[in-house]
């Protein structure tokens, strides 16, 4: 690769000169500009990000992280489009990493982070009591939380309303006449896992309906939905639907079902909260509550966008709804 060096070489000037122009100086006179345009283009010149910002202790780096819990999750995955489209809109790249619901690993993706002088972050957090990411936030740091919020700290979050999302699930299921209505639960130390919990409570509690040995608590994984589900059948008396907690424990649950050759919605009922692509594919299609994903992480990235260029805005919680998307599966 072509160092600066050669680019001065090359236009005829100083190195100082040519990083003036990277810098976007104006103290540099269009006709020697357009010659180190020039020499750059020649060369094919590609300047480190790195090197420019410790030149410029006020550069913006371009950067925007993304920390999220499970890149195998496709409502992760959609939410980094969202994010990852407003970012190239505004001219910003993202650094994605992925921390596995381990605090450990998240810890050291945020020092990463840190290091490469991201200009902010959106991030889902490890628990509502990150003390790391508030740290990070008092500390000057431009964040966003998605999906999950913090407490005890004013930060910008975009997140869906839980709680009706699972009420209007699990209603829907009581009014078509099941009876026994099983739930299993992602992480408790997830807020949103909790506020699922409690609009399930809340539709079976308004109908005399709850059963506490029905609900099983996951870690939100398929291999959850694929254990916590045989164990719910394995019951003397087993429910007869099934409201799951996230789309990988719905098909870590289907294949239990379809493993046990039980009929759906014939024998037992399933309603996933997560609507992906795939849902009116399955036989039947699966009923399930649709997230917002891409909007959510469109919208987390224009209020990050938004806090770097106005860090004394107010903070933002915006609180999108969910859907119900009826199907063949109840």
């Amino acid at each position: 690769m072509a160092s600066m060096n050669e680019v001065a070489k090359r236009a005829g000037v100083s190195i100082a000169t040519v990083s003036r122009v990277l810098n976007n100086s104006s103290s540099v006179n269009e006709a020697t500009r357009t010659k180190i345009l020039k020499a750059i283009k020649d060369l094919k010149y590609k300047p480190s990000r790195v090197a420019m910002r410790l030149r410029s202790k006020s550069a913006s780096s371009k950067l925007l992280g993304v920390l999220i819990p499970d890149i195998q999750n496709p409502f992760y995955v959609d939410v980094l489009r969202g994010i990852e489209d407003i970012a190239y809109k505004n001219n910003y790249a993202i650094i994605m990493c992925n921390y596995g619901q381990d605090e450990k690993k998240e810890i050291m993706y945020l020092d990463i982070l840190q290091s490469e002088s991201i200009d902010g972050l959106i991030a889902a957090p490890v628990s509502e009591n990150d003390q790391r990411l508030k740290e990070i936030i008092k500390n000057g740091m431009p964040v966003v939380c998605v999906d999950r919020g913090l407490i005890g700290i004013d930060v910008d979050i975009v997140c869906v309303n839980n709680e009706e999302g699972a009420y209007v699930a699990v209603s829907h299921l009581v009014k078509s006449g099941y009876k026994r209505i099983a739930y299993i639960s992602g992480l408790t130390s997830i807020p949103s896992s909790r506020m699922r919990e409690k609009g399930y409570r809340k539709a079976l509690d308004e109908n005399d309906l709850f059963i506490p040995e029905l609900v099983k608590y996951g870690n939100s994984s398929y291999d959850c939905g694929v254990t916590m589900c045989a164990e719910l059948l394995d019951m003397p008396n087993p429910p007869d639907a099934l409201f799951t907690g996230n789309n990988l424990i719905t098909l870590g649950a289907l294949e239990t079902i379809h493993k046990r050759k039980k009929q759906i919605p014939g024998e037992i009922a399933i309603l996933g909260f997560d609507d992906m692509f795939w849902s009116s594919s399955l036989n039947p299609p699966l009923t399930a509550v649709r997230q917002p994903a891409y909007e959510i992480g469109k919208r987390a990235g224009e209020l990050l966008i938004q806090r770097i260029t106005d860090p004394q805005r107010p903070c933002i919680q915006m609180t999108m709804n969910a859907e119900l998307m009826k199907r063949s599966s109840c």
